[in-house]
């Protein structure tokens, strides 16, 4: 039997409203148990904070231009991140062998091999006196990949927990992501198109809301046919225009919703919900030979979306019906990432992130 680690992994999503942490204990291959699950919600501070911040940043550029805006956020962030660890480890009393830790992504951009998370790794390393693990893109970035998605492989662990033979995983966060997998050896994944964040964005910029619980703004108001069909035409058209191949990798700033600007909230959410969900549609439809379709993350709590969803397409499921908190699947991915970093197996390949060849990632940093 191989060894198994205690391993923490930490995570905060595209709505950068706190940290999703995990425990788990497993061998970074065969072997997964789910030891403690809890979110950290951020103080109004550092939530203000990234998303201003996200919003200055258009490219590479602001990047080096914001920096002394990004050093202070990042060191407040990591302090964050080092007191969540600690109460983890008071609560679950387990020695802790490995952390996760995702960062919270700022910027990506796969052509320029830039995708930064602001997190500072060997700060909390020596705030927690643990061997941590994170810049987990830069890797595969560094070998032609997209930097994303990278949780395929975790999913292929929870098939195999799972016992279902052919599946396809939706992950609903900030961004859409899917990940099919069919009989032992074959997977694939990419990112799809938006997830929460469009909808997050108007709700945040129209409201003093921060994000459209249970779908309710948008199922009060009027899908704008006019405004929807520009959306899924540019957005479909820009993909065509830059030869974007079957494997992709999004950034928030890559959509463009100013054919919303005169519509009301109401009416904006549910023009957004609608595009949301026909661009998930679009993608899952190449895929209508799978048995079974598991969604997970954040915006499967969107009952507005996931109604449109099912009306669609057939053998939807949450990931909650099969045991699994969805609320967790991605800080147990990093948990998981990172021993299987630390054991230099890999956690991107060819199929998922386009990568030239199978590769493990993540930067180590321990005592």
């Amino acid at each position: 039997m191989n060894k198994s680690y205690y391993s923490l992994g930490l995570m905060s999503g595209t709505s950068a409203d706190g940290v999703d942490a995990s425990v788990i204990q497993s061998d970074g291959d065969t072997q997964y148990k789910v030891i403690f699950d809890r979110y950290f919600e951020y103080n109004k501070d550092i939530y203000k904070n990234i998303h201003t911040l996200k919003e200055e940043i258009n490219d590479s550029k602001d990047l080096k231009n914001l920096s002394k805006k990004i050093q202070p956020l990042e060191k407040k962030i990591t302090l964050f991140h080092a007191n969540a660890v600690k109460e983890i480890i008071k609560e679950t009393n387990k020695n802790i062998d490995l952390i996760g830790f995702h960062g919270q992504t700022i910027f990506h951009n796969e052509k320029e091999k830039i995708s930064k998370q602001i997190g500072d790794g060997k700060l909390l390393n020596s705030l927690t006196n643990k061997v941590v693990v994170y810049n987990f893109r830069k890797n595969d970035l560094n070998n032609g990949g997209n930097g994303a998605p990278l949780t395929p492989i975790f999913h292929k662990l929870l098939k195999k927990n799972f016992k279902i033979n052919n599946v396809t995983f939706v992950n609903i966060g900030g961004i859409s992501n899917i990940t099919s997998l069919w009989d032992d050896n074959n997977m694939s994944g990419t990112d799809i198109g938006p997830g929460m964040c469009l909808i997050d964005y108007w709700l945040r910029k129209k409201s003093k809301k921060n994000y459209d619980k249970n779908g309710s703004v948008a199922k009060s108001g009027k899908i704008n046919k006019l405004v929807l069909e520009t959306l899924l035409d540019n957005f479909y058209r820009k993909q065509k225009t830059l030869g974007v191949g079957p494997i992709k990798s999004f950034d928030t700033k890559y959509f463009d919703i100013t054919p919303l600007k005169k519509l009301s909230l109401e009416d904006g959410a549910a023009t957004l919900t609608e595009f949301t969900s026909q661009t998930i549609i679009t993608a899952l439809d190449i895929n209508k030979h799978k048995e079974k379709i598991i969604l997970c993350g954040g915006g499967r709590k969107n009952n507005f979306l996931i109604t449109k969803l099912k009306e669609k397409i057939n053998n939807i499921k949450l990931i909650d019906e099969y045991g699994v908190n969805g609320d967790f699947v991605e800080s147990q991915a990093f948990a998981y990432l990172a021993i299987r970093s630390f054991l230099k197996l890999p956690i991107s390949f060819p199929e998922t992130t386009g990568v030239k060849k199978p590769c493990s990632g993540g930067e180590i940093i321990s005592n």
